[in-house]
């Protein structure tokens, strides 16, 4: 797609058009600034030339009226830019709500994608028009870059980490995806497309590509294979380690007397150095799984976590302590431990 000017991109996202406007308006004053300079600089090596070899140039006083403005001026034009861009780069980097996730796994050289919902995509990302998408990354060997131009948005996907980024398309079509970090020898071939289509035919296309196991059910898998479920609970009821209900997105007290947030890198850092953040209240006998899990079964087990979260706890997550006796008429049972 081609937008009405030929050096730029389709706009296509709720943000494309606010980013073009700062870019117009810093271009704008970019452009203002240097043809008045330039004009200037013209005028005087013109004006004040000197006409002969013998000629002394008359001394010029100076004027603090004209130094204050022209360091006054400049200074309001640059907090326009700077209170303009921290409004665009807030509105495009803060948590998306009720956004569809999908998880993204970067590797030389292609994209794979996986939705919420189990469907996976290679190079191709099917998303519906007016939602917001919310991309969860990260990549299995070098640094690469997300960059959808049409969307106005970019972001590193970095080894060792998630990062997100999130965008509500508002135009049916078919969009250029790229890698903007050079990756290796095949980097410019490291690009896809994002298909957005009518909530009608994206609901069609996710019946006829159903079937696919979701990565939280096969997170679940992954859970009970490697024995997560022998110290966190059959039922995510806590044992020897913490209790996973409702653990994600609160805060976790940590056994140093700090406090971490419960999101996608915790759970990541958890599993793969468990003794980076020791939860209060119980021991650092979690082994580490560095190695024995890809970087897509990762984001599985971490969308199984996530998927605990119906119960979210209001106060922060530390070991339970023991129930207090309660008076009572009738005997009762001694609860399971």
């Amino acid at each position: 797609m081609q937008s009405w000017f030929p050096f730029i991109p389709e706009s296509a996202s709720t943000v494309s058009s606010e980013v073009d406007a700062l870019y117009f308006y810093i271009s704008g004053v970019t452009v203002f600034f240097t043809l008045l300079i330039a004009g200037i600089i013209t005028f005087f090596v013109i004006r004040y030339r000197r006409r002969n070899p013998f000629e002394i140039p008359r001394p010029i006083e100076g004027s603090h009226k004209l130094e204050t403005l022209w360091s006054v001026i400049p200074l309001i034009i640059a907090m326009t830019f700077f209170v303009w861009g921290a409004k665009v780069y807030f509105q495009m980097y803060r948590p998306a709500q009720n956004a569809i996730e999908v998880y993204v796994v970067g590797k030389q050289w292609m994209w794979k994608f996986q939705h919420a919902t189990g469907q996976r995509e290679i190079n191709e990302l099917h998303v519906p028009v007016g939602r917001k998408v919310k991309l969860i990354m990260t990549t299995e060997d070098a640094i690469h870059d997300v960059f959808i131009p049409a969307f106005r948005i970019k972001a590193d996907v970095v080894p060792g980490k998630y990062t997100t980024e999130w965008f509500e398309a508002t135009k049916p079509g078919r969009y250029h995806l790229f890698c903007a970090e050079y990756c290796g020898m095949n980097h410019s071939g490291m690009r896809g497309f994002v298909e957005v289509m009518e909530p009608t035919a994206y609901e069609n296309w996710l019946s006829g590509n159903a079937g696919q196991t979701s990565p939280a059910a096969a997170g679940r898998g992954l859970y009970e294979s490697l024995g997560c479920v022998s110290c966190h609970g059959a039922n995510a009821e806590g044992g020897r380690g913490p209790a996973l209900i409702g653990v994600y997105g609160s805060k976790v007290v940590l056994s140093g007397g700090q406090s971490a947030t419960a999101d996608e890198g915790y759970i990541r850092e958890s599993v793969l150095n468990p003794q980076a953040k020791i939860v209060t209240g119980f021991g650092p006998i979690m082994p580490s799984f560095q190695g024995q899990v890809s970087e897509e079964q990762l984001l599985q087990v971490v969308s199984y976590v996530k998927s605990l979260s119906t119960a979210k706890p209001e106060a922060a997550t530390s070991k339970p302590p023991p129930p207090a006796a309660q008076p009572s008429a009738t005997p009762k049972a001694s609860p399971k431990r």
